[in-house]
């Protein structure tokens, strides 16, 4: 059984660097067996969500994809010490989860990044992403990545000019896979 794992995040700007880092992490993750779909930027740019609003084609497309997923990661960047609006919105969405049999973000191992020109934004915006992966009941993997902009880039290949942020998203992408495969009982505790 392959594992799918759903990213969320990046901004409306084409090729952030919190978009990259969403898409390195999902590159490892499927380098390690899992098949990976990503919804970022302008795919997340939904009118702002509330319940009981007929949804809009690209948003029931996000949720139903989010309803499917073994695993998801979430990545933002970090405005003015916490996630950005289009992140946000994007997660008020996962409410049409609220009545599945596995609601919200149940079951479902949640990775984290944040990104920000500067580590106390960046900190502040996982800090707020971990908050709200708890209140959607999801289960936040032990590493969560905070990536300073100031000091490291990713290239037009999602390679990150840093070894060890890189092998942060390798190992965050593990976590996530062996999450997964715990819930799904194909892997050992």
């Amino acid at each position: 059984m392959s594992i799918k794992i759903v990213g969320i995040g990046g901004s409306v700007d084409p090729d952030s660097q919190s978009e990259r880092a969403l898409r390195a992490v999902l590159a490892a993750a499927r380098h390690q067996g899992a098949t990976t779909q990503s919804f970022t930027g302008r795919a997340l740019d939904f009118e702002p969500y509330h319940s009981g609003a007929v949804l809009p084609g690209a948003a029931r497309d996000y949720v139903e994809a989010v309803r499917s997923a073994d695993a998801v990661v979430i990545s933002s960047p970090g405005y003015h010490g916490t996630v950005s609006g289009l992140v946000k919105n994007a997660l008020d969405y996962l409410e049409e989860l609220r009545t599945d049999s596995r609601p919200y973000l149940d079951g479902r191992a949640v990775g984290a990044i944040a990104v920000a020109r500067g580590w106390q934004a960046a900190m502040g915006t996982l800090g707020t992403l971990r908050q709200v992966i708890h209140a959607l009941r999801g289960w936040p993997t032990p590493l969560g990545l905070t990536i300073n902009s100031a000091t490291t880039t990713f290239d037009e290949n999602d390679l990150a000019d840093d070894p060890a942020v890189a092998g942060s998203a390798e190992m965050l992408a593990g976590q996530l896979i062996q999450f997964a495969g715990w819930t799904a009982g194909t892997a050992e505790l």
